[in-house]
């Protein structure tokens, strides 16, 4: 096999094998993950690795560019928007594509993000420029699908905000009645800022502060900074224990969900 570090690689992962796995990408603007799912099993994770690492060839033992029987590639959104089916129309996009306010090198793709609604999402061009050397656009989905899709298999209650943290994003996420009734994301620069847009999102939904459970996820953990902050204004926080994937007990669920939440995915389509 290649010299690339894995975190975990388990030892039914057989390379000859590999049409019968899945392989799960996600993306940022300067580095990237991924996984390698059987069914519900992880069987490989490589996180934190320079997008440099996508050009060019690939040996011909690497796992990352193998023939795998399903590919996942999550992208990060430089601008979206969500609408209803009962809105959407395929005929209409271009009309649509003008919310996005798309710039020269910047590709726009539209998807079913769930059964009632249509994303249509704008990224840096470049970046699947990158991306569709070694692989088809068509496997591209919204950065934030495997997330959204998780949470919705997971029985969301109308008083429960999801919160995901990476770097200094943090995606904001709540159903009412089962149905998506929001989802966006902010850039914060310290815990004040991440407790003020939790604030406002949640006096946004009139969601009683005491009934409001918030569940985090992604680059935090209890006790730290972002945690403890947040347990000064919301009574109920707890981490986000939601599980797509069957995990290594060295592995915590809540760190990689929006990668492993990728196997949940389908692919978009492009416009």
């Amino acid at each position: 096999m290649s010299n690339r570090n894995y975190q975990y690689l388990d030892h039914d992962l057989n390379p000859a094998m590999v049409a019968e796995h899945t392989l799960l990408l996600l993306l940022d603007t300067k580095y990237f993950s991924f996984a390698v799912s059987n069914g519900k099993k992880l069987l490989l994770l490589s996180e934190g690795l320079d997008l440099t690492e996508l050009s060019g060839r690939g040996s011909d033992d690497d796992l990352l560019f193998r023939k795998y029987g399903r590919t996942v590639i999550a992208v990060p959104d430089l601008n979206f928007t969500l609408m209803p089916f009962e809105v959407f129309s395929p005929d209409k996009v271009a009309d649509f594509v003008r919310f996005l306010d798309v710039k020269p090198g910047e590709k726009v793709f539209s998807q079913h993000l769930d059964s009632d609604n249509q994303v249509l999402f704008k990224t840096i061009g470049a970046l699947i420029e990158v991306i569709t050397e070694h692989f088809d656009v068509h496997d591209i989905v919204f950065g934030a699908t495997g997330f959204i899709k998780a949470v919705a298999e997971n029985s969301p209650l109308n008083h429960h905000l999801y919160v995901q943290i990476k770097d200094s994003q943090v995606e904001l996420l709540n159903y009412n009645n089962g149905k998506l009734r929001f989802y966006n994301h902010f850039e914060f620069f310290n815990e004040d800022e991440l407790a003020y847009f939790t604030t406002v999102v949640a006096n946004e939904l009139q969601i009683p502060v005491e009934e409001l459970v918030l569940y985090l996820s992604g680059e935090v953990n209890a006790g730290d900074n972002n945690f403890s902050r947040l347990q000064k204004f919301f009574p109920k926080v707890e981490i986000n224990t939601i599980s797509p994937l069957k995990l290594p007990t060295q592995f915590a669920s809540h760190s990689i969900l929006t990668l492993t939440a990728l196997a949940l995915c389908g692919s978009s389509a492009v416009h």
